[in-house]
Order: C-alpha cells, then structure tokens, then sequence
C-alpha cells in the first residue's frame, strides 16, 4: 500500500464561474449614471462568459504561446502574418460580436461610448493584450471621420460586428480591424521628429517609405500612419492590401519581445513605397490623428481600471479561502485594511475613467482635460497596486500558474502607450493653454461635490489658487496627479457610500498614506471590501 506523503490542505479554489460585472457594483453604478443602463443586460451575460474557465483558459493560452511571425512562404516569398494561437482569436471574436472594437460608430445610441467602456473594463479581465487591437480599431474611426470619402469606404467594414482573422484582402473578409504605425526609433513620443516620407503618386494617393519602431497591432487590415509629406507632417490610412489584391509594401522586420502584453504582437516594419491616401489636412497630422489618440488614452484608463479590479478580485478570493497563523486571512485586521485600500484605489479608477467615457458620449468640454489627468494617475496607480495585490497571496501569487504574474507585467503598459507620465502632464499643461474652457469645465465637475467634506473643500480650494496662478512646466506631475485625486474624491463623495468616499479623502487628500494598509482608525474596512465583493 502506497504511503500518503501529505493531504493538500488550506489551497485556494481557483477564481473562476463568477460573474465579473454583476458582482462589482461600483461599475454597474457607473454604468447606470453615465446613461447606459440599456446595456446593463448584454454585461450581464459578458461578465459570466468573463468569469468562465473556459474563457480564462484562453486568455492563460494566448499569453502561453507568442504570435509567431511568418516573414516568408515555402518558396521565398515574402508574407509578412502573423499567426496567433486560436485561443486569442476565441477571444477577440468575443470582444467584436459585443462591439467593443467600434459600438459608438455604428449603434450611436446615447451612452453608447459608457456600454462600450464598461464592457472593455469586463472583457479585459479575460486577457488585456488583445484589446490592443480592439481599441486600435475603435480610435481609428474618429481620426479617419476627418476624411469623409475614406470614412465612408471603411468604416462600416470597421464597424461590423464579425471577426474574420483570415489574411486576405478586405473584400475577402466579413469584418476588418485597424492598427497604427506613428513613432520611429529616434523620436518615440516625439512624432515630429518622424523621417518617413509621402511622395504624391500623381493619382490622389501617396507613397510612404520610412521605417516604423512600433506599430500596434501590425496583423491589422489598415492603418493609421505619419509620415512627412511635402506640407508637413501629415496623417494617413494605409492599408494591408493593394486594390489588385496584392500586399502592401508594408514588410514586418520583427517582433517586439514585451515584457508583458504577450498575447498581443507589435512590430517594427518598414514601408518601401507603401501606399496610402491623406486623412485630413496637408501639415496637420498630428492635429488629426489626437481623435484617435484621445480615444486610447481613454482605453488606457480603462484597461488600467480594468486590471486593478481583477487584482483585487484575486487578491479578496484568496484571503477568504486561506488560513494563517489560526484565522482566516481575510479577517486578519492587518490585511483587511490592505484590502480595503486597494479596494478604494479600485473604485476611485473605475469611477474617474467611466465618467471620462461618458464625457466623449456627450461631446463635453470637461473631456479635453479629463483624458490626460484621468489617463496620468490611473495608469501611473497600477502597478504599485497590482504588486501589493500580488502581495497578498504571497508565493502563491509569485509563481506562474497564478494570473497574477501575468497582471504585474501587464501593470506599466498602459503608463507606456500613448505617452508616458511625462508627456501626459505636458501634454495636460498644453491643453489648459489652448482651452482655458476646459480647465473651467474640469473644475466645475470637481466643484460638484462642494460642501460635502470640508477636507475635499480645503484642497480644492488649495488647487484652483495654484490653477489661476499658472502651472509650470516642472509641476506639470505634481498638479496632474492632485487634479486627478481631487476628480476621484468628488466623483466618490457624490456616488460612492460614505464609507468609501470618508476614506478616499482621508487618506488621498488629508493624509496620504505611506504605503497601501496604512488606514486610520475608524474607516469601516469590512464594509468597503464588502461592498468591492461581496461574500
């Protein structure tokens, strides 16, 4: 008879068979008071299919085996695929039959950007690489809406609600998706300092020939890409296939070897007279192509709200099912107070980036400014949180078999994409000089939550002496991250319950903690992790 070396005792059950949007209430709150309610059915049957093994186990497959790059075909041809594991395929077929890739475009319903947001937050808990390509495709349409003839050539072929991964020609295809190619090895964020060139082809189109550092989502159907042509630098649509049916001359040199994002490809690629048509004005291309950017700097925020929640989703699930030192972890007044406050880092995220998304759906001016604070201090939160979430699970929580891993290395991506923390809050300070409305309208939905604590009050008094006094550029970090806290603080003392809102202000605003756990006396922890997941 065989000996039993040991039981296996007091392991945590995988996290899997919950619904990730019912069981988060502050976003179907924000869901309800952005105005799209109506969706609230749909999320309800994409959180389930979210929080299903079946669906956790592609997102655990597609980041397990890379997209592999075929840069030639059996005879010497050149190819230029990308080939993906089909669980990444599983997934983003689920992404676009919910019309998460373009909803707003093609259903403009009111709050149609709210469902689509929220629906991004949920869906990304499966795998975050591949909404790269989802939110390529859905910021692509706002910059090519300024060149209404190729508006109305692609984009109801961007808006179809059916993936087709083939590598075909697009009249060969059900549904297509886009991708951009703008920074250049020597300028990065710096896009004027771009060396591509646009020669007029004598025929309406250009040919672009450069070579592109990192282009998002290089598998796509079409692109957006800046090149300098003879006015300037300009924006254009470039796509994977010739009118003849023949490839582009859009060659893949490599790809890029991420430290995370591994279910998603980037590339860097050469364009060796590339064809391309112009997207707006000669010499305005970075005027036209901030449309798409806006737009995924909102899906940056999204994504990092997106992975702070499932951290703490994990980090709540394992402390509930694990002992230590004779008690349930989760009721250890230690760790109870870390759980709170990454719950009250959680929710403040979701709260600020849901109502940015209802900004862009009302066409508010509060969004020119909202998009890079909001963008600034959720994605510069991530990481920290994700790791003392990673934290909580202890080695458990370290090894590979857990997501966590995977969401640590996925943390600083989204403070990456679309301009680091540096040229966010430069970018904020340009904004607030070239539209002092939208400074007017940011602090006016600040302004909201007026008189409901007067430690809010006292620093948001503290911030529109230093706006109206004029921000330099040094400062440009220090007041995009006091802006941001003081929009999180007032959009939970209007929404949130008193026991959340009293806490975020008395350790964000009156008396900024050290580190996450750090809370005073007095805040209702049990409550507030209660309230992020319910037992």
């Amino acid at each position: 008879m065989p000996h039993t070396t040991h039981d296996v005792i007091n392991q945590v059950p995988p996290r899997e068979g919950h619904n990730v949007f019912t069981e988060d209430a502050a976003l179907a709150e924000a869901l309800a008071r952005e105005g799209a309610g109506w969706a609230a059915g749909d999320l309800e049957a994409l959180g389930a299919r979210a929080g299903d093994p079946e669906a956790i186990e592609w997102g655990r497959l597609a980041n397990e085996y890379d997209p592999v790059l075929q840069t030639h075909d059996r005879f010497g041809h050149r190819l230029d695929r990308i080939d993906f594991h089909p669980a990444y395929h599983h997934l983003m077929d689920t992404a676009v039959t919910n019309g998460i890739h373009a909803h707003p475009w093609a259903e403009a319903e009111p709050g149609s950007h709210v469902a689509r947001a929220v629906k991004l937050i949920v869906w990304s808990q499966a795998e975050a690489g591949h909404i790269c390509p989802i939110s390529m495709t859905y910021s692509v349409v706002a910059a090519l809406r300024h060149q209404p003839d190729l508006a109305a050539l692609w984009e109801p072929r961007l808006a179809i609600r059916e993936y087709d991964p083939a590598f075909a020609p697009p009249e060969a295809k059900r549904g297509l998706t886009a991708g951009m190619a703008l920074t250049e090895k020597q300028g990065g964020s710096d896009v004027r300092a771009n060396t591509t060139v646009a020669e007029p082809d004598g025929a309406g189109a250009y040919l672009l020939t450069g070579h592109k550092w990192f282009v998002s989502a290089p598998m796509s159907d079409v692109f957006l890409v800046l090149a300098n042509a003879p006015g300037g630098l300009s924006c254009f649509l470039m796509p994977r296939w010739l009118p003849d049916g023949t490839t582009n001359a859009f060659f893949v040199q490599r790809l890029k070897d991420k430290m995370g994002d591994k279910a998603n490809a980037s590339s860097e690629a050469e364009l060796d007279g590339a064809l391309a048509w112009m997207v707006g004005e000669e010499g305005r291309g970075v005027r036209t192509i901030v449309e798409m950017i806006n737009r995924t700097r909102l899906d940056c925020a999204l994504g990092s709200a997106a992975g702070m929640r499932q951290a703490l989703g994990e980090a709540v699930h394992h402390t509930r099912h694990r002992d230590a030192f004779g008690a349930r972890l989760s009721g250890q007044p230690v760790m109870q107070k870390v759980l709170a406050d990454l719950a009250l880092e959680s929710e403040a995220a979701t709260a600020a980036a849901v109502r940015l998304a209802g900004a862009y759906d009302r066409g508010e001016e509060f969004a020119r400014i909202g998009t890079p604070v909001v963008k600034f201090w959720v994605c510069k939160r991530q990481p920290g949180m994700v790791a003392e979430a990673l934290e909580c699970l202890g080695g458990n929580g370290y090894v590979e078999e857990s997501v966590m891993p995977r969401l640590f290395r996925q943390s600083p991506l989204n403070g990456v994409w679309e301009g680091s923390g540096n040229v966010i809050s430069l970018d904020m300070l340009r904004a607030m000089a070239r539209s002092p409305e939208s400074v007017e309208a940011f602090v006016d939905e600040v302004r909201l939550a007026s008189g409901a604590d007067a430690r809010f009050d006292a620093a948001l008094d503290e911030l529109t002496a230093t706006l109206a006094a004029g921000v330099e550029e040094p400062d440009a970090r220090r007041v995009t991250g006091r802006m941001s806290l003081l929009l999180q603080a007032s959009l939970l003392l209007r929404h949130a319950p008193a026991f959340v809102s009293d806490a975020f202000v008395a350790t964000r605003l009156a008396a900024p903690a050290p580190c996450y756990g750090a809370l005073p006396d007095g805040i209702d922890t049990t409550a507030i992790v209660e309230r992020a997941l319910p037992a």
